[in-house]
């Protein structure tokens, strides 16, 4: 247990460390150019979804396969409220948008925390059937999720725009600053549940669901509140993701986007929420960093001409060395600082 100086010590330290990343956000737009800024931001909104994924499938110990279907619900109900009603007459193609989809509208930031809670309440809606079945029966329940929803997406015109997906999406001005903002608050939001009670749970379950549940801990309201709680921020991923690309449609949110999450948060280590947050950097901003190998090559003054495909082979071995030799990941079930300084005392395993 800490007491309370240590408790004090610690939250004032973390009010300290949230005020500094807020000024460090609101300074990069004045720094970097617009290339550098659009990748910081991808990489931002990855984090989002990388810790709120990692919170079911690695901390709660559920293989789930549904991310790309939250995303998908977060982005289409984004673009939708902060589209106006004259966009969305312009833009719908295949069918006249509805009536109700014509009198969304709000600002970005309402935009963003009702797609949020609906991610969130379709979660919740989920976890009953989806919460009957264990291990890979989950992940197949969850996978067929994902595939629903974009199935639905292209087969509503009048909702979605059909297969055309939605254009011209206004992106929010300082977009950085908030795609940053949100990762900070996830992850930390996100930290604060795995170190509480609930968190402690979240892991018993994994380690062992019948031994849980002989404890007494209610392991389908335990999974629900996981669930819930990564649809949740997950939306708001999917909304971020939406202004930040300013064009959505059906093809986007597929299963390899739910692939790409997995990589993350595997090589970063199930379970480790900052090994989550690494993972994203290694995996998101080396894609980019490696541009160059599709590039014509020089060596020493030689030309040695072009290879297109070359910076995704690179990449996979990249990959392939890392999980060689760090076979839980780079982090395991760790923190960052736990790696280093050795394990928390309120850290249960």
């Amino acid at each position: 247990m800490f007491n309370a100086s240590t408790t004090l010590g610690a939250q004032g330290r973390n009010l300290v460390i949230i005020v500094l990343a807020i000024a460090l956000l609101a300074g990069m737009n004045l720094v970097f150019n617009d290339y550098i800024i659009r990748v910081i931001s991808t990489v931002f909104v990855f984090m989002i979804l990388a810790v709120s994924y990692n919170l079911i499938n690695g901390v709660t110990g559920q293989l789930s396969l549904e991310p790309n279907g939250f995303v998908a619900v977060g982005a289409y109900v984004t673009a939708l409220f902060i589209l106006s009603g004259e966009s969305k007459t312009e833009m719908f193609e295949m069918a006249a948008p509805s009536p109700f989809i014509l009198m969304l509208h709000t600002s970005f930031l309402p935009a963003l925390l009702i797609s949020g809670l609906c991610a969130a309440f379709l979660a919740v809606c989920l976890a009953f059937p989806v919460f009957r079945v264990r291990g890979d029966y989950l992940a197949i329940v969850t996978l067929g999720f994902g595939f629903i929803i974009k199935i639905l997406a292209i087969n509503n015109p009048q909702i979605t725009n059909g297969a055309i997906g939605l254009n011209d999406i206004p992106q929010q001005p300082h977009l950085l600053f908030w795609c940053g903002l949100f990762a900070l608050a996830a992850s930390g939001m996100i930290l604060q549940l795995v170190w509480s009670k609930y968190g402690r749970m979240m892991k018993a379950i994994r380690d062992d669901e019948d031994a849980a549940i002989a404890m007494g801990v209610n392991t389908f309201r335990i999974k629900t509140c996981a669930f819930a709680t990564s649809a949740f921020f997950e939306g708001i991923g999917g909304g971020l993701l939406a202004s930040l690309l300013t064009t959505i449609a059906p093809g986007l949110f597929d299963f390899m986007l739910t692939f790409q999450l997995l990589i993350i948060i595997v090589l970063g280590g199930l379970g480790s929420t900052t090994g989550a947050l690494l993972g994203t950097i290694v995996v998101v901003g080396s894609g980019e960093w490696l541009r160059f190998l599709d590039q014509p090559l020089t060596l020493f003054g030689h030309d040695l001409g072009s290879y297109p495909g070359l910076r995704m082979v690179v990449f996979s071995l990249l990959l392939l060395i890392i999980m060689l030799f760090a076979r839980e990941g780079l982090l395991g079930k760790k923190e960052v600082w736990q790696v280093r300084f050795g394990r928390r005392r309120h850290d249960v395993k």
